[in-house]
């Protein structure tokens, strides 16, 4: 039997990067489910089902899921290639790149989708009446109380974060690039 050498080590940082976004992405879920049994009033499934703000929580969670465990999984690809495939380490400028694209990716995937998540549910329930947990209220003052609510407003932050991803998928792009073309 074979032994498959990695010579690379930015395909299992990613990797690793992945497994840690999956367990948290497992614990979230478990959370929304074991919630569904008295835990938290409204429930999750109420606040989905009833849409309007809550659409931002679904929207979240399914770009968290998408980008944050998927991505991460098939960033690690990427690297895998480049480091082990075409042999060609990174080193130097491509090498903090790498980290730049690691960074910057996890940080700004976590904060941007789980504020989604946060606004998405407390803005849905907020809506939904008061006889199933919710408070009633307008979306006028939804926005207001809620998406406002916090200095700057959770958009503000939601877009700070996506930024801060989009800043680490360019630095890993270039770093891709750069990586290809050495000879």
């Amino acid at each position: 039997m074979s032994k498959t050498v990695v010579k690379g080590k930015w395909a299992s940082r990613f990797i690793l990067a992945a497994i840690i976004q999956g367990a948290l992405a497992t614990g979230l879920t478990l959370f929304w489910v074991v919630s569904q049994f008295g835990l938290l009033r409204p429930e999750f499934s109420r606040v989905i089902a009833f849409g309007s703000a809550g659409n931002w929580f679904t929207v979240g969670y399914t770009t968290y899921m998408t980008v944050g465990v998927v991505g991460m999984a098939v960033t690690a690809l990427f690297y895998y290639f480049i480091e082990n495939v075409l042999n060609k380490p990174y080193t130097g400028m491509v090498d903090k790149l790498a980290w730049v694209h690691l960074v910057c990716m996890n940080v700004g995937v976590v904060g941007a989708t789980w504020l989604m998540m946060v606004v998405g549910y407390l803005g849905g329930a907020a809506l939904l009446p008061p006889q199933v947990g919710g408070l009633g209220w307008t979306p006028a003052e939804v926005h207001e109380k809620i998406f406002y609510g916090i200095p700057l407003g959770y958009p503000t932050w939601i877009v700070g974060f996506i930024f801060l991803l989009a800043v680490g998928v360019v630095a890993g792009g270039l770093g891709y690039i750069i990586s290809w073309r050495k000879s």
